[in-house]
């Protein structure tokens, strides 16, 4: 039987490079048919977090639904701060019946941030759009102006935005 991967193992495999701005690391293995307005009719990406310092995916919002995946590894839990000013922190994991999501939608307009869960070494998930991504949708979180809107979350806020 072959021993479980390793972050490195995973990183080498899928030939994961940084994410821009946002952390992580990643790779695109699907992008649709070009749209007439130049964007893909959908997107996929592979990607992967340590806990090590610095390891996360910053706050960020998107003009379309983002579906999460969670393929192995280590839980991870995104922050969500919804356009109405409600917040929730979900997590994605393998344990489904103890209310982790293998699969999550994040809607249109959502702050979105993540890190692997408190104990936890690595995880590997993916990001499925449609229509696919462009780095034109990134909307990068400012520390500032998200913790003056969701000031209850403004410890976690700090924690996940990136200058």
């Amino acid at each position: 039987m072959t021993p479980p991967p390793t972050a490195e193992d995973l990183i080498a495999h899928y030939g994961l490079e940084p994410i821009p701005r946002e952390g992580g690391l990643f790779r695109r293995t699907w992008a649709g048919p070009e749209r007439p307005d130049g964007r893909p009719e959908g997107s996929a990406i592979v990607a992967l977090l340590t806990a090590r310092p610095g390891d996360f995916s910053a706050l960020h919002r998107l003009p379309a639904d983002e579906v999460w995946h969670h393929y192995l590894g280590d839980p991870l839990e995104l922050l969500l701060l919804s356009p109405d000013g409600g917040t929730r922190t979900a997590v994605l994991g393998p344990d489904v019946l103890g209310g982790q999501h293998v699969q999550l939608t994040v809607p249109a307009g959502t702050w979105m941030g993540g890190a692997v869960a408190a104990g936890g070494a690595w995880t590997l998930f993916g990001c499925t759009m449609a229509p696919g991504f462009t780095y034109g949708d990134y909307e990068h979180g400012d520390a500032a102006g998200l913790t003056a809107r969701y000031p209850g979350r403004a410890a976690r806020i700090v924690e996940l935005c990136r200058p």
